[in-house]
């Protein structure tokens, strides 16, 4: 027990709750809470999905007190307006993004960069980054000094993202592609340069070289997000962290299904706290990558 004042806090209260709910072109959405209070950076699957998805984790959306959104894309937003007016949620988006964003939302907040929101105990402080949006931005979440990075959709490492990455205990970071996967696929070369620019995602060997540069000694879990379907293999881009991981684990965001809620402590411990079952369909995906590394 930590005794401060009046009140009493147990090592469990002093607890961060996450979870990736899906990650992916297709649609992102993470959920960010403690006992009392949650947000959700981006809404980009549909409200139906993003309910349910929470239901099957034991997640209730009556603790979603916000949702922050990142930037203007459709697999940021697509779900944003429904989910916000059910739940009667206040939405925090820049200006630059919302008038980009063409919608219609029923309660507006504006943020700035550095300049922290309070929801409840949850600070959230946004920051600039390099993407090929209007007024993109990543978050850090923080509660009883324990902090939470999303770091997705980003063409390139910044003094921005490396100074934000060494404060977390956690962090969703982006690997959206392997460069010879790039390279040697189907997608036509505007495309590919647009998504290898300095305004467009990161690799899996640029997000290793965050992780290595820039990971502080207590953080304990990555979440490698934001997988391309056609240009990455979630078996090469966990093995290649776990090659440099030195104690961290590694965990895959999933396009096709939420990951479980992992519980992170003040002593730096990630706990998964749900247990289910990865999909038929991510299982075969990722015994079609073990067969074709075993047989190339």
């Amino acid at each position: 027990m930590i005794f401060t004042g009046k009140n009493v806090f147990s090592l469990q209260d002093m607890s961060l709750y996450i979870t990736s709910l899906n990650s992916g072109s297709n649609g992102n959405c993470y959920y960010i809470g403690n006992e009392t209070e949650a947000i959700l950076v981006d809404a980009g699957i549909s409200c139906r999905e993003t309910e349910k998805r929470m239901q099957l984790l034991g997640l209730s959306m009556n603790k979603v007190k916000a949702i922050f959104v990142s930037h203007e894309h459709s697999d940021h937003i697509k779900g944003l307006p429904i989910l916000a007016s059910k739940y009667h949620l206040p939405v925090y988006i820049t200006n630059i993004t919302l008038q980009h964003s063409r919608m219609q939302l029923p309660q507006v907040q504006s943020f700035k960069a550095y300049q922290p929101v309070l929801v409840g105990n949850l600070a959230i402080t946004a920051f600039p980054k390099y993407h090929d949006a209007e007024d993109p931005h990543s978050f850090i979440i923080s509660c009883d000094g324990i902090n939470i990075g999303v770091f997705t959709d980003i063409g390139a490492c910044c003094g921005h993202v490396s100074k934000q990455f060494s404060k977390c205990h956690a962090a969703f970071l982006e690997a959206n592609y392997d460069e010879k996967m790039l390279e040697n696929g189907n997608y036509p070369y505007h495309l590919k340069n647009r998504i290898r620019s300095g305004k467009g995602h990161l690799s899996n060997s640029q997000a290793l070289e965050i992780f290595v540069k820039h990971r502080p000694a207590f953080m304990s879990h990555v979440f490698l997000s934001h997988l391309s379907k056609d240009n990455n293999c979630p078996v090469l881009a966990r093995q290649l962290f776990e090659d440099h991981a030195s104690g961290t684990n590694i965990i895959i965001a999933s396009r096709y299904e939420a990951t479980e809620v992992y519980q992170i402590s003040g002593k730096s411990q990630l706990i998964p706290i749900s247990k289910k079952r990865r999909s038929v369909t991510n299982r075969l995906q990722l015994n079609l990558f073990e067969a074709f590394l075993l047989t190339n």
